[in-house]
This record gives structure tokens, C-alpha cells and sequence, in this order.
């Protein structure tokens, strides 16, 4: 049997996926499933979202309990953990998603919210008689378009096996990191390493500048000895060593410094539940909130580098 045979093969044997959140990276997710043979329904509250997935071949409903109703999987792709656990308890007197779906119904959560929601999440989906997995993701709009997203799973072996597929149409990369909610603490780790690092890579440049250093000449250096990060070689916050970095685009998203401002809130939160003595990963998450709060939230987090040079004169 080939690739391809065995991928149409689950898609037809996965039944209904009911996918909520059908934003950025949940419109293109959507959109690759469909292109993969899988049966989707959508559902999202801004209606230019729905609009944008109906346009890309996405069928849509008018409510989320009514995209659930006779789904085999609910995947959501929401902005917080608040978000997760209303939509499956329910808000405002109205029914949520756990008891709208059929009994044994798998939630998948690719969300990214702190670990103690979706541990939390998890537990109410089983308690209702469901299934659950917790499977943030990594890539960025880019990789949710290309389908070559990373996941970071949490959940049981068998219901991981389940989901597996669905998440190999939409990313290059499946790692199962362990029990419910480890998803989410590898996605938190992940996150803190990036924005540290985008930091000490801003700041270096700007440096490298006020020494007279050309951006080619450091990076030249720095992409081959023991500088060398992703954040460096990938997302290079300067103009020019890396054409495809969001520098080259007057730092249009890419990986918006919103997102990493929640990233490291979520960080920080986790920090401050297991009592760990992260100095760099505090105070990464102050940079980034203070880059938000001065504009910076809707360009590329590594368009930190501005408020560095800023700072600086």
C-alpha cells in the first residue's frame, strides 16, 4: 500500500472532524485536512474567518455544539485555556462541546494554554466519557499553510494512535511528549528557549552594529561557531543573511510578537507553579509584553530588535 492509498485510507475511516477555531493557523489546518480526504466541519465566532474558510472549501455551521453534534473528533484551535474550557463546559446557560458530542468522542485541543488547563481540560472530557489529547503546535501561519507544523502531543498511546494521521496531514512532526498536558509543557519550554534567544540575537546585532560590524560579517561568524541558533539561521532579525526571514518584510508575521508575549506569559506561569529559578525566561517575558505594549505585538517577534536599537541611541 502506498503513502498516499494509506493516508486517503484513514481519512475515510477518521468519520466527522468537527474543527473550532478557524483563525490563522486554524484556517489553513482546516483546509489540508479536506485536501487529505477527511470529512470537516467548521466553526468560528468571527465571522470574517468563516467567511475566509467557506472561500477555501471549508463547510461551516452556525455554532459550535452544532459542528460537534455526530463528530467523531472536535479539534479546536482557540486564543486561551478560558476559551478551552468554555466551549466544553458550556457559558451563558448554553450547552458546550462535551455534552453536545457522542459519547467516546475524541477532543483534540491544539490550542496553546497554560499545562494546568489542559490538564484540566482533559480531566472534564474524560469524566464526560470522552477521549482526550492536548497537541500544540509549532510552525507558525507558514507551516500551517505548507502543512509542515510541528506537534507536541500529550494524551493516552491509543488515543495519540488515533490522532496521529489527522496530525500528519497538517504537520511534518509528531513527537508524543508524555501524559495530558505535556503537550503543552513541551510547547511552554519550546517557547521560552525562542524568545530568550531572540533577545541575545537582537541584542548581538546591535551590538555588532554600534562596533561596526556588518550584519553579513556576524552572521557569517555567528551561523558557524557556537552562536548558531534557530532564531540566528531561520528568523534572523536583521535584513539580508536569511531572504526568507520575516526582517526581509518589514517584519510582517511570521510569528507575531503578540503570541509570543502569551507564550511567555504561559512560561512564566508554569515557572511560578513548579517554583523554577528562570531569571532569563522572566525577564523575556517583560521584553515581550513591553513590546506589545509599545506597538510591537501585531509584526514578527523578532522585530524586538527595533526596541533594542531604540533603547540604545
Amino acid at each position: 500500500m502506498t503513502e498516499q492509498s494509506a493516508a486517503g485510507d484513514a481519512a475515510q475511516s477518521a468519520g466527522t472532524i468537527a474543527f473550532l477555531g478557524l483563525g490563522h493557523m486554524g484556517g489553513p489546518m482546516a483546509v489540508n485536512l479536506i485536501k487529505a480526504g477527511y470529512t470537516v466541519v467548521g466553526y468560528d465566532p468571527v465571522p470574517a474567518a468563516i467567511e475566509a474558510a467557506r472561500d477555501h472549501g471549508v463547510p461551516v455551521t452556525g455554532s459550535a455544539v452544532e459542528a460537534a453534534t455526530g463528530a467523531s473528533v472536535i479539534l479546536t484551535m482557540l486564543p486561551s485555556g478560558r476559551h478551552v474550557l468554555e466551549a466544553y463546559r458550556g457559558s451563558g446557560g448554553q450547552p458546550g462541546l462535551l455534552e453536545a458530542a457522542a459519547p467516546g468522542t475524541l477532543f483534540l485541543d491544539c490550542s496553546t494554554i497554560n499545562v494546568t488547563e489542559a490538564q484540566e481540560a482533559a480531566a472534564a472530557a474524560i469524566a464526560a466519557g470522552h477521549r482526550s489529547v492536548d497537541a500544540p503546535v509549532s510552525g507558525g501561519v507558514v507551516g500551517a499553510e505548507a502543512g509542515t507544523l510541528t506537534f507536541m502531543v500529550g494524551g493516552e498511546d491509543d488515543d495519540v494512535a488515533t490522532v496521529r494521521p489527522i496530525l500528519e496531514t497538517m504537520g511534518k512532526r509528531v513527537v508524543h511528549c508524555g501524559a495530558h498536558g505535556l503537550g503543552q509543557a513541551a510547547k511552554v519550554c519550546n517557547n521560552m528557549i525562542l524568545g530568550v534567544s531572540m533577545i541575545a540575537v537582537s541584542e548581538a546585532f546591535v551590538l555588532g552594529e554600534k562596533l561596526g560590524l556588518t550584519h553579513e560579517a556576524l552572521f557569517d561568524v555567528a551561523a558557524h561557531a557556537s552562536g548558531q541558533c534557530w532564531a540566528l539561521t531561520t528568523n534572523c532579525p536583521v535584513p539580508g543573511p536569511v531572504p526568507t526571514s520575516p526582517a526581509n518584510r518589514d517584519y510582517q508575521p511570521g510569528f507575531a510578537g503578540a503570541l509570543m508575549a502569551k507564550d511567555l506569559g504561559l512560561a512564566v506561569n508554569a515557572l511560578e507553579h513548579t517554583g523554577v529559578a528562570a531569571d532569563m525566561g522572566q525577564l523575556a517575558a517583560r521584553i515581550y509584553n513591553s513590546f506589545v505594549e509599545h506597538g510591537g505585538g501585531g509584526t514578527d517577534f523578532s522585530g524586538i530588535i527595533n526596541s533594542i536599537r531604540e533603547q540604545s541611541e
